[in-house]
């Protein structure tokens, strides 16, 4: 990043999606989701049987970052965190996993999952800094480029959450 001042993070809305979009092809083009996918994803992330957390990082009028999170009883799944190119070794990854843990924390979940390709070494050392644990493969996860999957696993979420909010985060679910 050239700039001092971090992006902002606030919920996703649906008109965030053909940002996102842009990013999601530029970033993973063999496995990139579709619109369709975003839009489910944002139908359950509103009212009071909420199981999703999806937020962006926006600087100024542009997205450059996304993240989500799905949550089902105690247990939480990181679906997906992903920062502009040229916002890359800035700490926006960490504010986005950051934001992704306090929602965790907020569905009450006490353990966090995520898959990881493991050819990502960047996303994987992210994760190890907020103490995720490789626990398995998943093998051919990633399709059409069948490429495994590294589990990752959080014990507890709240533990790993930094104790000051994120400036511009506000967890409305």
């Amino acid at each position: 990043m050239t700039e001092s001042v971090k992006p902002a993070l606030r919920e996703m809305r649906w008109w965030d999606i053909d940002a996102v979009l842009g990013m999601e092809k530029d970033l993973f083009p063999e496995d990139a989701w579709s619109r369709g996918m975003f839009w489910s994803e944002l139908a359950h992330a509103r009212g009071p049987e909420a199981t999703r957390w999806y937020v962006v990082a926006v600087e100024g009028d542009r997205v450059v970052g996304y993240a989500g999170l799905a949550a089902q009883g105690d247990l939480a799944d990181v679906q997906t965190v992903a920062v502009a190119r040229d916002h890359w070794g800035g700490g926006l990854g960490g504010m986005l996993l950051a934001e992704l843990l306090r929602a965790a924390t907020a569905f009450e979940c006490a353990e966090v999952l995520l898959e990881c390709r493991v050819d990502n070494v960047r996303a994987q050392q992210l994760y190890e800094r907020f103490g995720f644990e490789a626990i398995g493969f998943r093998r051919g996860y990633y399709q059409p480029g069948n490429v495994d999957a590294l589990v990752m696993r959080l014990a507890d979420p709240s533990a790993s959450t930094p104790p000051t909010p994120v400036r511009g985060t506000e967890n409305n679910g």
